[in-house]
């Protein structure tokens, strides 16, 4: 119950940007351990359905402009 609090704390808080199971290991094992919390980890970003905020939606690709010139 308690670690379920704390993974869910580490990757909803506002200060979370939700980048990965590997940051927020990184991140959480500097204030807590415990017996499998890398597997842990891994499992409950893995389930969550709310994926990262910050990421650019995609847009179709413009074609790149040829010089006409070698410098130009």
């Amino acid at each position: 119950m308690l670690k379920r609090y704390i993974l869910s704390e580490a990757h909803s808080s506002t200060y979370s940007i939700r980048l990965g199971s590997m940051k927020m290991f990184n991140d959480l094992k500097k204030m807590y351990w415990w017996s499998g919390m890398k597997h842990e980890i891994s499992e409950f970003v893995t389930k969550c359905l709310i994926k990262a905020e910050h990421q650019v939606l995609s847009r179709l690709l413009q074609p790149a402009t040829i010089p006409k010139w070698k410098w130009e």
